[in-house]
């Protein structure tokens, strides 16, 4: 089969021998994403509210090789147990830092807990949630800091210039109960502007099927990320999306991701 990319407005088609696109209304089978390249990205997210970029094409807009990204890597394999989870589970780990990007420059801000209003989170909603911080080694990389800011200015150029409110989370969902649940509180929004998912690694597992939805109707997408550093980024406002449950196909499966939202204005609080 082949992955269509949207090109400006064109329709390309390259070999993908295990790819097939399909929509949800459509009722056709999705095993990989619609893949839109750097130059189209943001009148596609101005069109449609959601894009996706290939591992080449974050790279190419981030201006960062293989090697950079790949460096941030390892730091997956030292995340923290999820305290937090209200289901019970035991399936997810994280860390949690959070970073304002503004002229050009990224700056890392004291660190504070996740916090999200039940109208977003029905499951965790209301809840201070203090993670355990990112590494140093992660946040001082070079394609640490290149990556906000490349990822900071599409949303700049929809939204016009300004600072923007970052909060980074590493998530791993692993199989430890038999199943793992990369969105317990199912489909969704974050009460941000942009929302970034990134797929850093997945490993003896099945399922994590990625579906995004038009937050004022049924009309959606399904597909699953299978190369480490596609990158899909939503306009919060105009979506909903959630993964569907891991499976294990061996004893160790998981599923690496790395989600960045972005938010003007200021961090998500509880009211004072």
């Amino acid at each position: 089969m082949a992955t269509t990319i949207n090109d400006g407005g064109r329709l390309k088609h390259t070999a993908k021998p295990d790819c097939i696109r399909g929509i949800i209304r459509g009722m056709t089978t999705l095993l990989c994403p619609l893949i839109t390249t750097p130059n189209a990205l943001v009148p596609a997210l101005r069109a449609q509210g959601h894009a996706t970029l290939s591992a080449d094409g974050l790279r190419a807009l981030i201006g960062v090789p293989v090697a950079g990204l790949d460096a941030l890597r390892p730091s997956w394999d030292n995340l923290k147990p999820d305290a937090y989870l209200r289901d019970g589970g035991r399936y997810r780990r994280r860390r949690h830092t959070c970073f304002i990007a503004e002229g050009g420059r990224l700056r890392r801000v004291p660190h504070r807990a996740h916090w999200q209003p039940l109208e977003y989170n029905a499951l965790h909603g209301g809840l201070e949630r203090w993670f355990e911080p990112m590494d140093e080694a992660v946040v001082g990389a070079p394609a640490w800091q290149r990556l906000l800011l490349g990822l900071a200015a599409p949303c700049s150029a929809l939204k016009g210039e300004q600072a923007w409110f970052i909060e980074a989370h590493q998530f791993r969902i692993d199989t430890t109960d038999g199943i793992g649940r990369p969105t317990p509180e199912g489909a969704h929004r974050d009460g941000v502007d942009f929302v970034a998912v990134l797929l850093v690694g997945r490993s003896g597992i099945k399922g994590a099927e990625t579906r995004v939805f038009d937050a004022d109707g049924p009309a959606g997408l399904r597909f699953t990320m299978t190369e480490p550093w596609t990158t899909l980024l939503l306009d919060d406002a105009r979506v909903v999306h959630e993964s569907t449950p891991i499976q294990p196909l061996t004893d160790a499966g998981h599923r690496d991701t790395l989600v960045l939202t972005f938010r003007a204005g200021g961090f998500q609080g509880p009211a004072v």
